[in-house]
């Protein structure tokens, strides 16, 4: 399938910045239907766009996602491989991408029912993985990620046609209110941020590490913050975060001495399938975009 039979919802990448209504639910399954969250959270994150799980993994599963994370982060063949991202000054691995295909430790994560079960409940549909990867923000100057949508760079350069994604992000150590949390602007996941400025070829390489193409204008984010206000997300390892692809969203540097990690994992709808890439010379590789649509089972 290609975008000229696809229609665009939502334009980007153009000579200049847009904002347009949220074209798509939020919540695609039926408030009644069975699953893990409760019909007041589901509420919720139909208002905020996120919802936040205090306890998604207890203290022994999170003693053995962080052994994990440690075991990958040292190998040095994933620390070869294309799908690790460095940071730019320490040299420091920031992510590993595709990390439930190369872990079986996170594979059993992502079939997990607390965790595969909420995706299916809010995108109505069975689903697939379309990103995975551990984020390591050790101490001590990591940086953070601007903000931006998910959606107008997976809209933009992966293909994904419609807002029937959503992402989690499993705490696996604690997330406090200093060391580079997760922000969220509740309630912005109801206005597509259009922004301007074509996508270089091989963006991915660059922007992995700093955002640039796909940024807001400061005078667009001072709008968004001034309508829904930020929320900094904290909370002990083993809590989670799920977000709507379309959240205005970022984090800060970590320059205290308190590192933090976590496992991050996007469902998109198996009815929302990637197409070619709405407003980008070519695709992403498919360790960041997966163009494999196989249900998780």
């Amino acid at each position: 399938m290609t975008t000229a039979t696809v229609k665009d919802l939502y334009p980007t990448r153009g000579a200049t910045e847009v904002s347009v209504p949220r074209q798509d639910p939020v919540v695609w399954g039926s408030p009644d239907a069975p699953g893990p969250i409760a019909r007041a959270d589901l509420e919720a994150f139909e208002r905020d766009g996120f919802l936040a799980v205090e306890e998604l993994l207890g203290a022994d599963e999170v003693a053995v996602c962080r052994q994990e994370l440690d075991r990958l982060v040292a190998d040095p063949a994933i620390r070869a491989d294309e799908r690790s991202i460095v940071e730019p000054k320490s040299q420091e691995i920031r992510s590993v991408f595709e990390v439930h295909r190369i872990s079986e430790v996170f594979a059993n994560l992502v079939r997990d029912p607390r965790v595969v079960g909420r995706a299916r409940q809010i995108l109505g549909s069975d689903v697939y993985v379309h990103q995975s990867r551990i984020n390591v923000k050790p101490g001590f100057g990591a940086s953070g990620f601007y903000w931006h949508s998910d959606f107008e760079t997976w809209h933009a350069e992966d293909g994904l046609p419609n807002m029937r994604t959503v992402s989690v992000s499993i705490a696996l150590t604690e997330n406090l209110d200093t060391n580079g949390g997760l922000m969220i602007m509740p309630g912005s996941h109801r206005t597509f941020l259009g922004c301007a400025g074509e996508t270089p070829k091989d963006n991915y390489k660059k922007s992995l590490q700093m955002q640039d193409a796909g940024t807001p204008s400061d005078e667009a984010l001072t709008a968004l913050a001034g309508e829904h206000g930020i929320k900094l997300f904290t909370g002990r390892a083993g809590s989670a975060t799920w977000f709507d692809c379309n959240c205005m969203h970022g984090s800060g540097d970590n320059i205290t001495p308190y590192p933090r990690s976590n496992v991050f994992i996007v469902f998109n709808s198996v009815e929302n399938t990637a197409v070619e890439p709405f407003a980008a010379p070519v695709r992403r590789p498919d360790f960041i975009g997966a163009r494999d649509f196989t249900p998780v089972r």
